[in-house]
């Protein structure tokens, strides 16, 4: 095994020197690269990248890529060095603020941030033979959210891709109120590897420590593109937004909503993946098909290119599950087509299955309860942050579960009838209504594709936790799964399982912690799948 992976390492190594060191053959335009420092207004220096095209006429459009968290400006280096190569855009990568090489401090894309990126812009049309009435900016995760804030500052800002970012940065790292304990986690210590936190990001860990969310959320607004949705719209900014089911860092809802409030020119991109893992082939310069749409995205906003890509149904998706083309729609609606209500009944234990499960049927099953203990995590899980999303996305292997080895003590299962060959297209829903024993109790829900060993698929997930709920009082709550295109084989049974922990989150669920899931007669509990 080890072996098979070294020839794999330095196969891909020797792939990535060719293309990064090699002109394409049918490209009649060169390029020059130089490492410069940008001094922006405050006195601090920003590491970055120049890449020039040569051979071809300017003025050149101008592309102005802020790094990603934690990385540098040689992030984009392939990606520019074909973009000035094969389509003559003069490209400008920098490290952001805080991070690396660069000067300051980390500023979790703030003001400072956005006032960063404008002076690189303006760097740029005094020191290179870029056009000021043809400016595009792109990025990866850190880079999208700062270039979508900037955008919404700058009207000179034509067009933007967006490649895994957020748009809402507390329903990030806080879901449904429940903390993304992981991913928390990830960005504070990569901050403090290759970077030098800056008050707000060491404010924001301070609470978190303790346990206190509110410093994080104080910041998150004006840190969020969803609250400038306006400006992008009154900018008229072409916005190309690139995304992954699985992103464990910026859950993909977010987006979607976000797109959906745009009104400007935009294309929505979702297809299997976790955070980066989409794109990240195509900033090294390899063949990339989120890099291409984005090529072709700039051409026809920055270039006047009649591509066609204005012409293509601005949503494309491609499934999570089983492989499959991109399909495209008119906008993300559309990606439902009708919607199955499946109605909750009440676990019990059968002859043919003694573990106690409840169905999904046709119609409302009400009057019933069960307890769960929550204190305690079952065999559900949502998977490992990056690593579940990459493995279904290259070996189209899912998070799995054995539903049999679901505990029922500590979660509640129901299953429904079997299927022929349905795709789950959209946002699952869930009505819940539950009686804590606990003033704060977090809930996991899952939904699953099973066969008839009960071996399953995790289809999507989310967390709920409640907050200042009245012990012993029950009430209803609603709760969006987030979005999926998932092809359900023939004969398999959709599972939705609801425990209380999972090690991906945080848990307000202690020793003794305990939810009563019912369906009330004035409120029965429902799975709502929504199907292409």
């Amino acid at each position: 095994m080890r072996r098979l992976s070294a020839v794999i390492g330095a196969a891909l190594v020797t792939l990535l020197t060719a293309t990064l060191l090699s002109p394409p053959a049918h490209a009649s335009v060169g390029s020059t690269t130089r490492r410069v420092s940008i001094t922006v207004d405050d006195g601090v220096k920003l590491s970055a990248l120049v890449i020039t095209p040569t051979g071809t006429p300017g003025p050149h459009p101008l592309l102005v890529m802020p790094s990603a968290w934690a990385t540098n400006k040689l992030l984009y280096v392939g990606a520019a060095w074909k973009l000035a190569r094969e389509s003559g855009y003069q490209v400008v990568s920098y490290t952001s603020r805080g991070f690396n090489e660069s000067g300051g401090t980390i500023e979790v894309a703030g003001p400072r941030d956005v006032a960063d990126a404008r002076a690189v812009i303006d760097w740029a049309l005094a020191n290179t033979d870029a056009d000021p009435e043809r400016i595009g900016m792109a990025g990866i995760s850190y880079g999208a959210g700062i270039s979508l804030l900037t955008a919404a500052e700058d009207d000179r800002v034509r067009a933007v891709g967006a490649m895994s970012g957020w748009a809402d940065l507390a329903a990030s790292v806080y879901p449904n109120q429940t903390l993304s304990t992981q991913a928390i986690e990830l960005l504070l210590s990569s901050a403090h590897l290759t970077g030098r936190p800056g008050s707000t990001l060491q404010e924001m860990e301070r609470g978190y420590r303790r346990g206190d969310v509110q410093p994080a959320l104080d910041a998150a607004p004006a840190r969020s593109p969803a609250t400038r949705v306006e400006a992008l719209n009154a900018n008229g900014t072409a916005v190309m937004i690139a995304h992954a089911w699985n992103d464990g860092i910026f859950p993909p809802s977010q987006m979607t909503d976000f797109y959906t409030a745009l009104r400007g020119p935009k294309r929505l991109m979702l297809a299997p993946g976790d955070h980066a893992t989409q794109e990240a082939f195509g900033a090294f310069g390899l063949p990339d098909e989120t890099w291409e749409s984005l090529t072709r995205w700039f051409d026809h906003h920055l270039r006047g290119v009649d591509n066609g890509i204005d012409a293509e149904p601005p949503v494309q998706v491609k499934p999570n599950s089983g492989g499959g083309t991109w399909t495209g729609y008119p906008d993300w609606p559309s990606v439902t087509a009708s919607q199955t209500v499946y109605h909750l009944t009440k676990p019990a234990a059968t002859w043919t299955n003694w573990r106690t499960t409840g169905g999904l049927a046709a119609e409302p099953a009400t009057g019933w309860s069960y307890q769960i203990r929550t204190a305690l995590g079952t065999a559900a899980n949502s998977g490992a942050l990056m690593l579940s999303g990459a493995v279904q996305q290259f070996a189209d292997i899912p998070t799995g579960v054995s539903l049999p080895l679901v505990s029922r003590v500590y979660a509640g299962v129901w299953t429904g009838p079997a299927l022929n060959g349905v795709t789950v297209s959209g946002t699952p829903r869930v009505r819940l209504t539950v009686t804590p024993n606990r003033s704060d109790a977090s809930l996991f829900v899952y939904l699953y594709a099973v066969d008839s060993t009960g071996t399953g698929a995790l289809v999507t997930h989310k967390p709920y936790t409640l907050r200042g709920a009245t012990p012993g009082k029950a009430q209803t709550v609603e709760i969006a799964l987030e979005p999926v295109v998932w092809r359900v084989p023939s004969g398999h049974r959709l599972a939705l399982v609801v425990d209380g922990q999972d090690l991906r989150y945080g848990s307000e669920n202690g020793v003794g912690a305990t939810v009563t899931v019912s369906s009330p007669a004035a409120s029965p509990s429902w799975l709502r799948i929504p199907t292409a």
